[in-house]
């Protein structure tokens, strides 16, 4: 009998079928560490509220048939809701890298624990930083944002690990945190890009191979490149986003929109609160 792979991702679009995420218990903003908690760090954070829509967004995750893995959320870790960070599947491997905050650091180890308990395999990447916000996948080619959270070295490291990739390394303005804050891929053809801020060159190359929704100031500050897809063109978008989502529907894709703008807060959306384990193949 043919073994069911326990891990495997080789694009951002394939079949959603197992995601690992963290209910945002001890969400806060200790420290801030990125340009949207500067914005509420005054405010603050409901986390009751933050709770019920994390719940809601998991709840359709699973009605759309995607197993969700909850990592045990752990009192220290006030960020540890945004999964996607701390380590990036890539083929049958799930890459575990150094967190660069100081207040993240450790989220790895529990990460790691979750994997060895599960008996799935993965790759310490010891030394290296790279944010899996900064790792968008597409088949043979590999995306990757050199910001304040990942930089070239750790980069051309993986790249040496990984030569049947072609690596492509896009530096940014630190201010936009993550690659997928203004770059996310949505199909073989589509992607979806905060046009202006990374070099001529890069933008080029991209919406040459990419028929790209074009994003605005307004609805970059609220995430709006930052979807995540479950395969079969269904994409979970937040409301607010309003002209992200009329271009996804005018494009065929089958928006769900969920609310969790009180997560948002913290500086990530839907694709920075999952961890994909297991895509389809596309």
């Amino acid at each position: 009998m043919k073994q069911q792979k326990q891990s495997f991702c080789d694009t951002e679009y394939g079949a959603l079928k197992k995601v690992a995420v963290c209910e945002p218990h001890h969400i806060a903003i200790r420290d801030v560490i990125n340009e949207t908690q500067k914005k509420y760090e005054k405010e603050g954070l409901n986390v009751e509220l933050a709770l019920k829509q994390h719940r809601d967004f998991t709840s359709e995750l699973e009605k759309h048939g995607v197993d969700v893995i909850h990592l045990e959320p752990k009192e220290h870790f006030p960020e540890q809701v945004f999964t996607r960070d701390i380590g990036f599947t890539l083929g049958q491997t799930i890459f575990v890298s150094e967190m660069a905050q100081k207040v993240r650091h450790g989220e790895e180890e529990h990460l790691k624990d979750w994997l060895k308990q599960s008996k799935i395999s993965y790759y310490n990447l010891l030394g290296d930083k790279i944010e899996g916000g900064d790792v968008v996948i597409d088949g043979h080619n590999i995306y990757i944002g050199v910001s304040e959270r990942t930089d070239e070295g750790s980069i051309e490291h993986l790249q040496s690990l990984l030569p049947q990739y072609a690596v492509t390394s896009i530096p940014f303005p630190h201010k936009y945190l993550h690659l997928d804050c203004i770059f996310n891929v949505l199909s073989p053809s589509e992607a979806i890009i905060f046009p202006g801020v990374m070099s001529e060159f890069d933008e080029e190359m991209l919406t040459s191979r990419y028929d790209c929704i074009r994003v605005c100031e307004k609805e970059q500050f609220t995430l709006g490149t930052n979807v995540l897809s479950i395969g079969d063109r269904k994409v979970f978008s937040l409301p607010v986003n309003k002209k992200v989502n009329e271009e996804l529907r005018s494009r065929g894709y089958h928006v769900i929109e969920v609310d969790i703008s009180e997560i948002i807060k913290s500086g990530g959306s839907f694709r920075c609160c999952t961890m994909p384990v297991l895509r389809s193949k596309a």
